[in-house]
């Protein structure tokens, strides 16, 4: 996988403390993008697996935010990562510029989000910057609980 950066102990990439991984590659280019050198993938690092699975492991106290870039851009490796962080006892939540429904269309997508509790969705708007808003950054983004939202076969809003 191409990885831009790992952060450990994020508190504003979802609730208590998080180790976020930012993914290379990302198609949406939005104006005002806090990480815009994540756009080129081939700015990011080959990491595989186990090495990505090793840093996040190496902080017990953490759960997991999958960020970017985008990270359905590599839904295949990015799935089979996510399935062997919950096997840690983590939680997922992940950041996209698509929206929920337009991932419920694609069954590589559908791979990924499967293995996602939280779903921060939709592209940063500039226009509609927000900075009260908690876990997001623009008012058209949306805080989905995709667990639920997958078992009702409708859009669910997490509730904090």
């Amino acid at each position: 996988m191409k990885v831009m950066n790992i952060v450990h102990d994020s508190i504003v990439d979802g609730p208590g403390f998080r180790t976020v991984v930012f993914f290379a590659g990302c198609p949406h280019h939005c104006k005002g993008c806090h990480n815009p050198q994540s756009w080129n993938e081939e700015n990011g690092t080959v990491m595989k697996r186990d090495e990505i699975l090793a840093e996040i492991s190496g902080n017990e106290l953490t759960n997991v935010t999958l960020s970017g870039g985008e990270p359905f851009l590599q839904s295949t490796e990015v799935a089979k990562l996510a399935e062997s962080i919950h096997t840690l006892g983590k939680t997922i939540w992940c950041y996209t510029g698509y929206e929920f429904e337009q991932l419920l269309q694609n069954p590589v997508h559908l791979s990924l989000l499967e293995q996602v509790n939280v779903l921060v969705d939709g592209e940063f708007d500039i226009e509609q910057r927000d900075l009260s808003l908690l876990y997001k950054g623009s008012r058209n983004q949306r805080i989905i609980d995709v667990k639920r939202s997958l078992h009702e076969g409708k859009t669910i809003l997490y509730k904090n």
